[in-house]
Order: structure tokens, then sequence, then C-alpha cells
């Protein structure tokens, strides 16, 4: 594997979960892999889990690691291509890319959608500029349309906790105060696909996320519909994609309570973090038993093994 950037760059996805086991069950079994190598991460975003996970897969494998936090660490960095650099960003992409690749083996980059042009952050013009300058291997830490890292841990959350071969998986939006982007419900939406569950996903109107991820995945418009019977309940704010990032509703009659909880079939609840408690989802949900966010959350550090595991190998 060359990149890690969607589900699409796993070639198999059984044989990734059974390394993603692999390295759980002996982190330390695979440090020659990562001897004298170093990886960059990127970050134009803040971050918690994915900076530390990432960083702790690498230094698992032996690898050297450094982080860069853009326009904090460094110089502000122009991505906009053909423009007249007169501005406050003194060095462009195009130079800091493939200087950055000839000091590591693998890049990580995390730059989230900015909202003010769909078709621009659907684009991926910031990763797809690390892809074709870097020189090395690039690891998507969350972009504009997708979280892979975030999506790999949950499909392996979802193996670890399952009690039958096909469950029954519902994405849910929820209310959030603030714009969030669309790129964790895609790339969910997308990998539970690869795995074929049975997933179902419900939102309001308005709130229906790009049909490229969709394909034939059900909509159920009604949420206590979509509740009954299911084994795992992903609670996630999204903006709108068709009024791209607009928020159309606040509706907390869309939070995650136990009622709703009480209708599936003994759901476990699932959350990336953050959180916003009592508007995502209530204390009593969160807190209960059958919340599964923190072995969630434990479980990108294995994710983001597996996949650099999966590089190093081919590098």
């Amino acid at each position: 594997m060359r990149n890690f950037i969607s589900v699409k760059d796993i070639p198999n996805l059984r044989q990734a979960l059974d390394v993603a086991f692999s390295v759980k069950q002996t982190p330390f079994g695979y440090q020659h892999l990562g001897h004298n190598k170093t990886m960059v991460l990127v970050f134009f975003n803040s971050s918690l889990r994915t900076r530390l996970s990432t960083q702790k897969a690498a230094m698992n494998l032996g690898m050297n690691t450094m982080v860069m936090n853009v326009n904090e660490d460094g110089w502000k960095l122009e991505s906009e291509l053909g423009v007249i650099m007169d501005g406050d960003k003194p060095e462009h992409l195009k130079e800091a890319i493939p200087v950055i690749g000839s000091y590591c083996d693998i890049i990580g980059v995390r730059s989230f959608a900015k909202f003010q042009d769909r078709e621009t952050d659907y684009s991926e013009k910031i990763l797809n500029q690390f892809i074709k300058y870097a020189g090395v291997p690039i690891v998507s830490m969350e972009a504009s349309t997708r979280h892979p890292l975030q999506s790999f841990a949950d499909l392996l959350t979802i193996e670890e906790y399952k009690t039958q071969k096909k469950p029954k998986v519902v994405l849910t939006w929820a209310p959030h105060p603030f714009v969030l982007p669309q790129a964790v419900p895609n790339s969910f939406v997308e990998w539970m696909r690869e795995a074929n569950y049975d997933l179902v996903v419900t939102h309001p109107k308005g709130y229906e996320l790009a049909p490229e991820f969709m394909g034939d995945v059900k909509v159920e418009y009604n949420q206590k519909k979509a509740f009954e019977g299911a084994d795992f309940i992903y609670a996630k704010n999204w903006s709108s994609y068709t009024n791209y990032g607009q928020i159309l509703s606040k509706d907390f009659s869309w939070t995650v309570d136990g009622e709703k909880m009480a209708l599936t079939n003994n759901a476990k609840f699932m959350h990336c973090l953050p959180v916003r408690r009592n508007v995502i989802v209530t204390d009593s949900v969160i807190d209960g038993e059958n919340s599964i966010v923190i072995p969630q959350a434990a479980n990108r550090l294995v994710a983001a093994q597996a996949v650099l595991k999966m590089i190093l190998e081919d590098i």
C-alpha cells in the first residue's frame, strides 16, 4: 500500500483487519519495520486522538516522529496555484511539501474543509498536493471529505463487539451548535458499505450526504424507526451537503437518549469524539454500560499502526 486516503487504498479489508488484530496483540513486535525511518505529522487543524494515536503508532513501529502545526510552527503556507504571493503567506506548498518529504519516509496530513466552496473542499486540493509533490507515502489524518483512520478504528471496534456476522449499524445525525464537516459520516458510510453491514443512515431532510458516498444505502428520516433492532448506534453531526456548510437544524429531539436506545437490540453506542454531552448524546447513554466510545478511541492507535505497518512493508 502506497498511500492511505480511503478504504479503496486497502487491497483486502479482511486482511487489513487481521493486521490490526495482530498489532493489537503484539504492539511492539514489528519495530524492525520502522528502524531508522521517520514520519512527519503535518496539522493544518487541531487534533487530540489523531495526533497522539498516529504519533504513538509510528513510535510503536520503531519510527522517529516529527510534528508540525502549520501556521504556528513555521511559515504560513499558500495552497492556491497561480496566485501572486504578495500577502501574509511567504511559502507555497509546492516547495514546502517536497522539502518535508526529503526529511522523512511517510507524511501524515490533516486538513479540514473550509466551507467556503463545496467544489474546492471536495477536490481535496491540499491533500492531493501532498500526494503529488511529497515523493513519499501519504496518510490522511482527516481531510475535507474523509477520515479513514477514524473509520478503520470504527470498523475494528464493531468487529470486536458484534454478536452476529452482519449487524445492523445506524449512523444518526445529531444536533450541534456549530458547522461540522461531512468527513466522518462520508468515510463511515464508505467503510460500512465495504464491510457489507446492514447500514441505515438517519437524519433530518436536507442533510443527505454526497451520492458518491451513499450509493444505495437506505435513508430513514424517522430516527426512532431507524433505531429499531439496531446493534450499533453511531451518532455524529454534519452540516448540509446540498446547502453546503449550512446548519439547517438544531433540533434537540434528535439527541440520542435512553428512550431511543431502548428501541434497539441492546445496541452499543459509538461516537468519534470529542462529543458535546446533552447535545449529541445524553449523559446516561454515553456513561452507560453500552457506550464503547473509549475502546473505540483506543482503537485509533491500533488502526494507525496497522496502516503504517502495511505502508512500511511496501516501502
